[in-house]
């Protein structure tokens, strides 16, 4: 038995109209289940709850066992002090209030049909699902339902996001030209070198990468020294001298601190070398002051694409590390790469943004990842085997929240599909 299961039960009405009882307190009718809390405190505000024929309105709290009332220190938080009704499945041990009155509690095992918690242990119990709980009815849940619900969960995933732009908008004292370099920064080094990315980015000084943004050369050298791709051992190619002998004298002028570590090679394809990614970064500053102000400003993808076109510099071309040439191309950024920065940085920044100027962007937001092409993973491949094809970026961003925070954690009964689900078969 889980607690989602008991507000399930709650928050669809699934207890019987008449004869619920709340021991020695009297008979039970159910007005109103009130709202669910989903921060801290108690479980439904504002519920209403006729208690042997005394109406009462107030807060509602919810448990497997009445005494885990006081395994979670219910007792000394004032929180909990307008409970008007402890919903438990098993009522094991008297609550009472701190004047000393007894909180009633109704025991729900006693009330909940067969039938609800086979449908239930089927759902949660699926022998052995390959991929998520639901799996074998997932393919018979109404379309619009799922459409309806990957909208919200795409916005959730967005706001999971804003954590770390909050944060670092607080520790920039609110520039957001910083913050934004900072998210390009880790989005730039991918999955295998964004960690050590934002860490280095969030260590520098963004007023230096202002003031070197007019020159390519210095801007190259500062960024290449600071995140750590300038300890070559050995090394007589001419680019590298100069380019370690400009970061060295900026290293000085602005008073940089030692910093160690470098980013990772292995594992990652020669485009994806942290070499040209740091080359494109530098040339996609270099002569720009307003990069967050023109992002903002563009609301269309090609107008978008267009700012991200940039490629690594000319020593680039042919090569992928100092001092080793390679066939010549312009490693330019491409356009997936470039989705994958319009989906993880740019849309999110900007949902930030429209919250602290207090607009509501979100359609807008829908349409322009709407227009991105979905992002191809195992996890969206296994979403498509069962039937939902992800369409965009969208929609396959909301099947990773989705996999991530519902399913992976066996959150069904906080799922729009699972409840629809276990309604059915109930």
């Amino acid at each position: 038995m889980r607690e989602d299961l008991l507000h399930f039960i709650w928050r669809h009405n699934k207890l019987p109209k008449n004869g619920l009882c709340a021991g020695s307190n009297g008979n039970v009718v159910i007005k109103a289940a009130g709202t669910q809390n989903p921060y801290a405190g108690p479980d439904f505000f504002n519920a209403q709850v006729e208690i042997n024929g005394q109406l009462w309105a107030g807060n509602v709290e919810m448990h497997i066992k009445s005494s885990d009332w006081y395994a979670h220190h219910h007792e000394t938080d004032e929180n909990y002090d307008s409970v008007i009704l402890h919903v438990v499945w098993e009522d094991d041990v008297a609550i009472f209030r701190k004047d000393g009155s007894q909180i009633p509690a109704l025991e729900m095992k006693q009330y909940v049909p067969e039938q609800l918690l086979v449908a239930y242990k089927g759902l949660l119990e699926n022998s052995k699902p390959s991929f998520i709980n639901c799996e074998k009815d997932f393919g018979a849940i109404d379309p619009f339902l799922v459409e309806s619900w990957f909208h919200r969960l795409y916005i959730e995933r967005l706001e999971h996001k804003s954590g770390l732009i909050l944060d670092l908008l607080k520790r920039s004292n609110n520039d957001w030209e910083a913050v934004l370099f900072v998210l390009l920064a880790k989005n730039f080094g991918s999955k295998v070198n964004g960690p050590f990315f934002l860490g280095r980015a969030q260590q520098l000084d963004f007023s230096i990468v202002r003031k070197t943004s007019n020159e390519p050369f210095q801007l190259e050298s500062l960024l290449f020294g600071h995140f750590g791709l300038l300890d070559e051992k050995d090394c007589s190619d001419g680019y590298y001298l100069q380019i370690k002998k400009e970061y060295d004298y900026l290293s000085r002028k602005y008073d940089l601190p030692m910093r160690t570590g470098k980013p990772e090679f292995f594992g990652l394809r020669p485009n994806n070398f942290p070499t040209l990614r740091i080359s494109q970064l530098t040339n996609l500053y270099h002569g720009r002051q307003g990069l967050f102000s023109e992002l903002m400003a563009n609301r269309s993808l090609k107008d978008i694409y267009h700012i991200f076109d940039v490629g690594a510099s000319p020593y680039w071309h042919d090569h992928f590390t100092f001092g080793k040439t390679s066939r010549k191309s312009a490693k330019k950024l491409s356009k997936k790469f470039i989705d994958l920065l319009v989906i993880n940085t740019l849309v999110p920044l900007k949902f930030c943004y429209g919250k602290q100027l207090d607009k509501d962007w979100n359609e807008e937001l829908l349409s322009l990842v709407s227009e991105v092409e979905k992002e191809s993973n195992s996890i969206i491949a296994n979403f498509e085997r069962l039937g939902t094809k992800a369409k965009n970026a969208l929609e396959s961003q909301a099947q990773l929240e989705l996999y991530t925070n519902y399913c992976a954690k066996n959150k069904c009964l906080q799922c729009s599909l699972g409840t629809q689900l276990l309604n059915r078969n109930v």
